[in-house]
């Protein structure tokens, strides 16, 4: 079988799959061209930095899966697809999973997370970790996104000295660039929805309890999802439905119970906007950058011509409140520090490391960070850890009273607010602005961003490419209530393909204007 004539670029799972049944690629062969992009890409040429490592069994598990498709036939749409997984989901393998610091390099995991479990069991090939903004972006005030003392600095890959936001850094610069079919991202509040915008592509942040949590490097259990990230709507579609699922080791999808489905696809309408009721919240989430905009104006006069009807401003009562109340901060120390003790007491001692310090509480890390200083803290530093090293138990008034505040504000005084009031079956807003320059030594500059209300409520969000302000993609997002992923999926879907908007990376190294 050919293994060499097969174009990467842009290609979908539909594509790979049609081509491995007509007999022009196999897995092997689709994970051989990946490797090597990534050599001359990730590793050569740009140095985008997407990818902290690749896994050494890839070929040798999707030649299994091809003599698997011969002798059986496909297990199912993933079958020999490689997908790359943020460096903080857990794999039971050769490679490691440190959250991309060296405090977690040495030791490992006992058994897959279960988000890597069922993608095996769904026939993909873990290709390899993504590179993040270390500790999820939760260790400084002042970091950059991306940047990793085990992977370095990831870049944008449309313009490489702009910033390729975060925390799924690398999951979303991987996909942006074509080294992977598709990837896992994690949020706790805008870590896959900024990249993916930023990036160009799709992003979906689930419900929290749709999907596992469990073998994830934790930021708050409360918070904390685990989604898709793709080039296109359809392609991160088929990857949620390989996700979700009851898990008893995460009580919080107890909840997904008859709510979740198994097979997204089945809501994507390219007809799905008509007669779909569309609010525009405009406080708070416009009016940061004026070419964005303009661009999502021109998103919601085409959802106009597509049969929307688009209620025009909806603002979300709250909004304001959300900005300035310390609450969502608050909840996030306090479950850092307890969450995050209780994954490193899952973690073992590694005999390919037989030197390495063993991590078992938020006190050690700080420890190892101060004494590898040089290694761990050449830019910025670890405000965030030692402020969440300060809070107490999960029992405090403190932290019970912060996350009552937090999910009533963005949740029943907030977007349930405002969607019982038009409506609504979805609110739409701008995810952010372009990508900024990044700079090590003061970190970033974020221009906007429309993702902490579904946060704080643990509700979804779908963010698709709305255009460029230069060379610089943005996206628009579309959020609901609990569980809504079917709607989000099918406006989402239905807005890209009549405007197509992507388009794929030249690797640029400044913007063609002064932004």
């Amino acid at each position: 079988m050919a293994r060499s004539s097969f174009d990467l670029e842009e290609a979908t799972i539909a594509d790979v799959q049609a081509a491995m049944v007509a007999g022009q690629l196999t897995a092997r062969g689709l994970v051989e061209q990946y490797l090597a992009r990534i050599k001359a890409l990730d590793r050569a040429g740009p140095e985008l930095r997407s990818i902290i490592e690749t896994n050494p069994d890839a070929p040798a598990i999707a030649g299994a899966l091809d003599v698997e498709r011969e002798a059986t036939g496909p297990r199912g749409p993933l079958h020999g697809i490689p997908i790359l997984l943020k460096d903080n989901i857990d794999t039971d393998d050769q490679m490691q999973t440190t959250a991309g610091s060296l405090a977690l390099l040495g030791t490992r995991p006992t058994r897959d997370a279960t988000v890597a479990r069922q993608l095996r069991n769904a026939g993909a090939v873990l290709l390899g970790k993504a590179n993040m903004s270390e500790w999820a972006n939760f260790r400084s005030t002042h970091s950059s996104s991306g940047w990793s003392a085990r992977g370095g600095q990831a870049r944008n890959p449309y313009v490489l000295d702009r910033n390729p936001c975060g925390s799924s850094s690398g999951s979303a610069t991987a996909i942006a660039a074509n080294l992977a079919m598709v990837s896992l991202g994690t949020e706790t509040d805008g870590s896959i929805v900024c990249p993916a915008h930023i990036n160009g592509i799709v992003g979906i942040k689930p419900t929290v309890g749709l999907v596992s949590r469990v073998g994830v490097v934790p930021i708050s259990h409360s918070q904390d999802t685990v989604g898709p990230m793709a080039r296109t709507v359809r392609d991160a579609a088929i990857l949620l439905g390989a996700l979700t699922g009851v898990d008893s080791r995460d009580p919080a999808t107890e909840a997904s119970m008859g709510k979740s489905h198994a097979d997204y696809l089945r809501f994507l309408d390219p007809d799905g906007l008509r007669g779909a009721r569309i609010g525009v919240p405009r406080q708070v989430y416009f009016g940061y950058n004026p070419d964005v905009d303009t661009l999502v104006e021109a998103a919601l006069d085409r959802m106009r011509e597509l049969g929307a009807t688009i209620v025009d401003p909806v603002d979300i009562p709250t909004a304001k409140r959300i900005v300035e109340d310390p609450a969502e901060f608050t909840v996030l120390l306090y479950e850092f520090k307890a969450d995050l003790e209780v994954y490193l007491s899952s973690r073992v001692s590694d005999a390919r490391f037989p030197n390495a310090p063993h991590m078992r509480t938020l006190a050690d890390i700080i420890a190892f960070n101060s004494a590898h200083a040089t290694e761990e803290m050449p830019y910025f530093g670890q405000e965030r850890l030692e402020m969440a090293a300060e809070k107490g138990p999960l029992t405090e008034p403190a932290y019970q009273q912060a996350l009552e505040q937090s999910r009533r504000l963005a949740g029943r005084e907030g977007i349930d607010a405002v969607m019982d009031e038009w409506g609504l079956d979805a609110l739409v807003a701008p995810t952010g602005g372009p990508a900024w320059a990044t700079d090590l030594e003061h970190g970033d500059s974020v221009g906007g961003g429309s993702s902490s209300p579904a946060a704080m409520a643990g509700y979804p969000l779908v963010t698709v490419p709305a255009g460029f302000v230069a060379d610089l993609p943005v996206g628009i997002t579309f959020m609901g209530r609990a569980y809504s992923e079917p709607t989000l999926l099918q406006l989402a879907y239905a807005f890209e393909q009549a405007t197509m908007l992507r388009r794929p990376p030249r690797f640029y190294r400044h913007c063609d204007k002064g932004i």
